[in-house]
């Protein structure tokens, strides 16, 4: 029994990862407030009636995709304003790993872009409540370094929110970069970092200097 039981738990969360990955795919092209169930249920070969076995909503469909998006993202966040390596070493890495993130999902992220501001609420609220958790992580970590000795916690909470808005806008520069002519790519994706880095650098001395 307890076999069967095994089976079927694997089939609906295949079923449920399936509707994601079908639902994703179809935002490529169109925002979530105009997609469809039966788009969903249909690119992935069941009923409309199956849907509901897995989601209340294509809102609800919406926030396990951002939960998908950016749940994952937590530790790679906190490793972007970790205190190891000087400052230039760490803008370095943290443009790295977001170039790399970008472009291993780049569906991910054009899906946060266009719904962090887009037309379905509970959806914008999941994103807000987890870039809100990234800015407290981050703030857990810049008031280790040294640097931040002096500053008041509304202040640390302040420069989070300046680098995470800094890492949202790099990662859609980024998949912009991607999504042009392939033979300008790589020139398109060193200018975004070449910016990018000048903007951290900004950032990284108004921090320097805020308490003077």
């Amino acid at each position: 029994m307890s076999h069967t039981l095994g089976i079927r738990q694997a089939q609906k969360q295949k079923t449920r990862q399936a509707l994601l990955d079908a639902a994703l795919g179809l935002l490529e092209e169109q925002s979530l407030s105009s997609l469809g169930l039966r788009e969903v249920t249909r690119a992935v070969g069941v009923a409309p009636t199956a849907f509901y076995r897995h989601f209340r909503s294509t809102a609800d469909l919406g926030v396990a995709l951002v939960e998908e998006a950016l749940g994952s993202l937590h530790p790679m966040i906190r490793t972007t304003v970790s205190t190891t390596g000087d400052s230039e070493e760490r803008i370095t890495r943290t443009i790295e790993l977001i170039a790399r993130h970008v472009d291993g999902y780049p569906a991910h992220v054009r899906f946060i872009a266009r719904e962090r501001h887009g037309g379905v609420q509970p959806v914008r609220e999941a994103i807000r409540d987890q870039l809100a958790r990234f800015a407290q992580e981050v703030k857990d970590e810049l008031a280790k370094d040294p640097v931040s000795a002096g500053w008041s916690e509304d202040d640390l909470l302040m420069l989070a929110h300046l680098y995470v808005d800094q890492m949202l806008i790099t990662a859609s520069l980024f998949l912009e970069a991607l999504e042009g002519p392939e033979q300008e790519r790589e020139e398109r994706t060193r200018h975004v970092a070449q910016v990018a880095t000048r903007q951290m650098r900004l950032i990284g001395l108004g921090r320097l200097h805020w308490l003077d």
